[in-house]
């Protein structure tokens, strides 16, 4: 870790390096006990954002995340990241690439946004008909459905995620 960075910054990193190592402990550590992360697929606060992170290192066998473009100030900090992974449900391999922009409290952070192209994502995990319909709402919306599904059994399964 660069003792020039900013420690906004570092955070960014400590959160990504855990996440390299899949280490959802590390990972959630870094956030605050009332984050709100948001992406295309979930809307989470609090412990669920961290119930999510547990399950994706859990559950990615070969899971790859490179990260980098890392940028903080007192307030607000982005970085660039990219996971690579084989998409349990239909097996397909996925190279996903993500802008994250953060918001800080309290040394933690605060606000967590992760932007992606879902219709690329819905192309390499449903083949040919996310090519044909992951524009429209009814694919994502029915993926937003399985990913709450799954991380409310995940949650289920896990009590210190639960309220």
């Amino acid at each position: 870790m660069d003792v020039g960075m900013h420690p906004n910054a570092q955070l960014i990193e400590k959160f990504y390096s855990s996440f390299q190592k899949k280490d959802a402990a590390g990972m959630i550590a870094c956030y605050h006990p009332e984050v709100e992360f948001a992406d295309a697929v979930f809307v989470l606060k609090a412990k669920q954002a961290g119930a999510m992170w547990h399950m994706f290192c859990e559950g990615g066998r070969d899971l790859a995340v490179t990260f980098g473009d890392i940028q903080a100030d007192d307030a607000r900090g982005q970085a660039h990241w990219e996971a690579t992974y084989t998409f349990s449900a239909t097996g397909r391999k996925v190279h996903n690439i993500i802008e994250a922009e953060f918001q800080f409290r309290d040394g933690k952070i605060i606000r967590h946004q992760d932007r992606f192209d879902f219709w690329r994502w819905a192309r390499m995990v449903l083949g040919l008909p996310g090519l044909l319909l992951g524009w429209t709402p009814l694919v994502r919306d029915q993926v937003k459905r399985i990913g709450r599904g799954n991380l409310e059994k995940f949650i289920q399964n896990h009590h210190q995620y639960q309220s």
